[in-house]
C-alpha cells in the first residue's frame, strides 16, 4: 500500500517540479523514488522482500510411536516422553439413537463414537509415577483417563485387559518396563482418532544400583508441606470466590487435574515419595514488630471484597470483613493469607485419612515492609528490616546492647505482653472452625493455644510443636530465669491437657539455640533450654536447621543432669 501510494505522490511532485535528469522526466524519477520509499515501508510492516520467514517449525517433537525395533528410553529425574505403542485393540464403535418413533415431531439422530484401547511404552523402570498426561499438546486431568500405570518393577503382572482380549497367558509383563495401559480410550473430542499422547515421568537416581540400595525418593521418611499461607490452599473442598453474579473464580484449583490443590499435591507427594510416612503441616499467622512487648501475632487475609461462599473465612473468631489486611507490594499480598480454619481441619483428616502422620507446626511470619517507622531494637535507629526472621524478635532494645532492659522486672514484663493471659478455656471449638471468648488480645498463646483446639477438633494429630525458631525470645533473662522458656513450658503442658496423652509435644529450636546461650561479650554458656527439653510434657527436641526440619525423640532415660543427651 504504501509502495501506491508513495510513488504517485512522487510522480505528481517529479510533475510539478518539471525538467528533466539524464534523459529521464522528473515525473519518473518522482515516482521510482517514491516507489523505492514505499517498498522499504511495506517491507518494514507486512514483510517479504529479500528478508527470509519461517513459519511452522517446532524445536522438538514429541509424537508418540509404534515401531518395531525402536530404543527402549531411559529417564533420570522428571522428563516429558511420548513412548511406544506396544499394544492397542481394534476401534470399537458405538451407536446411539434418540429422537424419531411414532408420530414424533423430531427426526431420529444416530450417533456414532468409537474408542479404542491400548498401553504405551515409556521408559526402562523403574519409575515413582507418572504426572502430568497431554493428548496433542493439550494438558487433560488423569481422572478423565481410565488409566493404569505400571512402574516397570521386576514382580509386575500382565495387565488385566490385555489377558480379556489376548487369553490369559498369552500377554507379556513387560517387566522392567515402565508403561501404562489406556482402556476404552474415548476418540470423539479428538476427532475419531488415537492423539498424540506424551506423559510426564519421574525416575529418581538411585546412588547405587537398585540390587544394592534403594534410590533416594524412597529413602526420604518426612517432609515439611509448605508455604502455610494461602487462605484455602490447605482445603479438598473445591472454592469458588464469588466476584458477580455468574464470576465465580475458582481459588484452589490451579492444575488440569480438576482437583484442588491440596489433594493434586498430596496425590503428588504419595506417588513421588512413596514412603513418607509424616507430614509437617505448616500454618501461619503474621507478627508485626521485632519488639516482643509490642508484637501480635494474628491471622490475616488477603483481601477483604469476596469471600467463598463453599468456605467461609473463620479463624479464632474472626471473620474476612474483621480480619485485617496481608500487607501490599506493587498492588500485591506479600503472602498468602491465614488458612481457613475449615482449611486446616480438612487438610489434617486427609492426611491422616492416606495413612500418614501429622506435625502440626505453627509459624509466624514478619509482615512488616521496608521504610516502616519502628525502631529497630537491634541497632537502635529507626526502621525495623523488610520482612525480617521471626528469630529477631527480642526485647525493646536487644541484650548486649546500651539501654537493654535484659535481666530485669522489664524483660519479664515485656515477655509476658508477647505471651498475653488467655487461657485454655477461653476457646470454643464449633463445627468447622473454633471460636474465642478471651480477652481482646493476639498473644502467642492465643495463637497456639487456638491450633491446639483446633486440631483436638479435627480428630488429633500425631505431633504438635510449641514454636520455632524463637531464637532471640529464649535467650532473654529476666531478673530471675529465662521467662520466655518457662512460657513455653507452660504452654507444652497445656497443650499436652489439650490433645492428650499420644500426641508428642516440642519445640524446634533453631540449630543455633538448642544447645545452649552464649551472651556476647562473656565466656558464659547457659544452658537455657535445658528446663524445656527435660520438661515432663516435652516428647521431643526439635531442630530447625537452614529449610530442614530435623526432629528427633528421646526415652525419658535420655534426660541426664543438663537435660536430654543429643545422640550423634
Amino acid at each position: 500500500m504504501a509502495t501506491i501510494v508513495l510513488a504517485a505522490a512522487g510522480m505528481a511532485l517529479g510533475e510539478s517540479v518539471g525538467g528533466s535528469f539524464l534523459g529521464l522526466s522528473m515525473s519518473v524519477i518522482g515516482r521510482a523514488a517514491g516507489a523505492a520509499i514505499g517498498r522499504s515501508i511495506d517491507q518494514r510492516l507486512l514483510g517479504g522482500g529479500g528478508e527470509a520467514v519461517e513459519t511452522g517449525r517446532v524445536d522438538r517433537f514429541r509424537l508418540t510411536g509404534a515401531s518395531e525395533g525402536a530404543p527402549v528410553m531411559q529417564v533420570h529425574g522428571r522428563m516429558r516422553v511420548a513412548g511406544q505403542v506396544i499394544w492397542a485393540t481394534q476401534f470399537l464403535e458405538s451407536v446411539s439413537t434418540t429422537g424419531g418413533g411414532k408420530g414424533a415431531p423430531t427426526p431420529t439422530v444416530t450417533t456414532y463414537s468409537y474408542s479404542v484401547s491400548l498401553a504405551i511404552a515409556l521408559c526402562e523402570g523403574s519409575i515413582t509415577r507418572v504426572g502430568r498426561v497431554w493428548a496433542d499438546g493439550i494438558e487433560i486431568s488423569r481422572d478423565d483417563l481410565n488409566m493404569r500405570v505400571y512402574a516397570g518393577d521386576e514382580d509386575q503382572g500382565p495387565d488385566p485387559k490385555m489377558e480379556a482380549v489376548e487369553g490369559a497367558g498369552a500377554v507379556p509383563a513387560y517387566r522392567g518396563m515402565a508403561y501404562v495401559v489406556l482402556e476404552d480410550l474415548a476418540l470423539g473430542r479428538f476427532g475419531n482418532r488415537v492423539p498424540q499422547l506424551s506423559f510426564e515421568v519421574f525416575r529418581p537416581a538411585a546412588e547405587k544400583p537398585p540390587e544394592e540400595a534403594e534410590d533416594l525418593a524412597r529413602l526420604i521418611r518426612g517432609v515439611a508441606l509448605i508455604p502455610g499461607t494461602g487462605e484455602y490452599a490447605l482445603a479438598t473442598t473445591p472454592v469458588y470466590m464469588a466476584e458477580g453474579y455468574g464470576a465465580d473464580v475458582p481459588a484452589n484449583i490451579n492444575s488440569a487435574s480438576g482437583k484442588t490443590d491440596f489433594l493434586t499435591s498430596l496425590d503428588a507427594l504419595t506417588e513421588e515419595l512413596p514412603n513418607v510416612g509424616s507430614v509437617s503441616l505448616v500454618v501461619s499467622w503474621f507478627g508485626n514488630d521485632l519488639r516482643c512487648g509490642g508484637c501480635l501475632v494474628r491471622p490475616k487475609v488477603e483481601q477483604s471484597a469476596v469471600e467463598g461462599p463453599a468456605m467461609p473465612w473463620l479463624v479464632s473468631g474472626l471473620s474476612r470483613t474483621t480480619a485485617q489486611l496481608v500487607p501490599t507490594l506493587d498492588g500485591s499480598p506479600v503472602y498468602g493469607g491465614t488458612p481457613a480454619d475449615a482449611a486446616v481441619m480438612e487438610a489434617i483428616r486427609e492426611i491422616r485419612r492416606r495413612g500418614r502422620k501429622v506435625v502440626f507446626y505453627p509459624f509466624i511470619l514478619m509482615d512488616q515492609l521496608a521504610n516502616n517507622a519502628l525502631p529497630d531494637p537491634w541497632t537502635g535507629g529507626t526502621g525495623q528490616p523488610p520482612l525480617p526472621w521471626r528469630g529477631r524478635i527480642t526485647l525493646s532494645m536487644a541484650p548486649g546492647r546500651a539501654g537493654t532492659p535484659d535481666q530485669t522486672a522489664t524483660a519479664d514484663a515485656e515477655v509476658a505482653a508477647f505471651l498475653g493471659n488467655c487461657l485454655p478455656s477461653h476457646f470454643v471449638p464449633a463445627v468447622t472452625s473454633v471460636g474465642y471468648t478471651g480477652p481482646a488480645e493476639w498473644g502467642f498463646r492465643r495463637f497456639i493455644l487456638h491450633y491446639a483446639h483446633l486440631c483436638a477438633l479435627a480428630g488429633g494429630v500425631d505431633s504438635f510443636c510449641i514454636g520455632s525458631e524463637l531464637r532471640s525470645l529464649t535467650q532473654i533473662r529476666g531478673a530471675g530465669g529465662f521467662p520466655f522458656v518457662a512460657g513455653l513450658r507452660t504452654l507444652a503442658a497445656e497443650v499436652k491437657t489439650i490433645l492428650g496423652p499420644s500426641c508428642k509435644i516440642g519445640y524446634a529450636a533453631d540449630w543455633s539455640e538448642y544447645h545452649g546461650y552464649q551472651p556476647e561479650g562473656t565466656g558464659d554458656k547457659l544452658f537455657h533450654l535445658d528446663p524445656l527439653w527435660a520438661d515432663p510434657a516435652i516428647d521431643f527436641i526439635g531442630i530447625d536447621n537452614c529449610l530442614s526440619s530435623v526432629l528427633l525423640s528421646f526415652t525419658r532415660s535420655n534426660h541426664g543432669p543438663q537435660g536430654p543427651e543429643i545422640p550423634s
